[in-house]
């Protein structure tokens, strides 16, 4: 099973997101659009895992708890590594401080299961598209650019929960099923 532990989005962002990228995608068709019911922030990749530790993640995911809700705002877009050679293009996030104490935690409880420990900072972000090969036309990138520009805002999420999601990869992109989800604060 190919499995990641994640924030899901409130719908009113996941709509804001959907409109975005439709404008985006006439701009740029030939990029690889993350279609809007997938879009999730991504607190600790799992990958392939033995269905047999399902039980054992459980027990462990059970134990994170923070004091108080995850906030994040998300706005602004950008590039990885860079616009001239962007492989990604993502949706910023704007998060309250407990966001990455919480991703640390997932972490560190999942190198106790044997996941190896995240070797990067936490760096919250949307996945919106990729590029294969890297590199985007000048017509989308002056569209980047002019939402940028505007710091249009994409909408807020305030949760107390987070979740385990089974991706099953298709030919027409990855398939996401939530196994389990798991409150880390009280919601007020």
């Amino acid at each position: 099973m190919r499995l990641f532990v994640a924030l899901e989005l409130p719908a009113s962002v996941r709509e804001a997101l959907a409109e975005l990228i439709k404008e985006m995608r006439e701009i740029a068709p030939k990029a690889k659009w993350v279609r809007p019911e997938n879009l999730h922030v991504t607190l600790k990749f799992l990958g392939e895992t033995s269905a047999e530790k399902l039980d054992a993640i459980g027990a462990a995911l059970e134990s994170v708890r923070s004091g108080a809700v995850v906030e994040m705002e998300f706005h602004g877009l950008g590039f990885f590594p860079s616009q001239k050679r962007a492989r990604v293009l993502w949706a910023g996030v704007k998060a309250s401080a407990n966001l990455a104490g919480l991703a640390s935690d997932v972490d560190r409880e999942m190198t106790t299961m044997g996941f190896p420990a995240e070797t990067r900072e936490f760096t919250p972000h949307l996945t919106l598209a990729r590029f294969d090969p890297p590199g985007m036309s000048p017509a989308l990138t002056k569209a980047v650019e002019s939402k940028a520009a505007r710091s249009c805002s994409l909408g807020v999420l305030r949760t107390g929960k987070f979740h385990l999601i089974q991706s099953k990869l298709r030919r027409t992109g990855a398939e996401y099923t939530t196994l389990r989800s798991f409150p880390f604060a009280a919601e007020e």
